[in-house]
């Protein structure tokens, strides 16, 4: 499947790298797209365990899907 979801504090380039690069790591994880513009971020997974662990990913960076918390410690 592949979502594409909204996310929050993408300003830059390197904030698009290094989500990119975390998910890529990520198991069945994979065809990770940042858009800057439009704030998203788009990827393939195979469950629904394999686009939580995802969005767990995101908030742990500091880039939580639009209307959840961030979890960035």
């Amino acid at each position: 499947m592949r979502k594409t979801v909204h996310i929050q504090n993408l300003i830059c380039d390197t904030c698009a790298k290094t989500i990119t690069s975390k998910l890529t790591e990520l198991q069945h994880i994979s065809d990770v797209d940042v858009d800057l513009e439009k704030e998203t971020v788009s990827f393939n997974f195979f469950t629904k365990h394999d686009f939580e662990h995802a969005k767990h990913t995101l908030g742990m960076l500091g880039y939580p899907i639009l209307g959840h918390d961030n979890i960035l410690n």
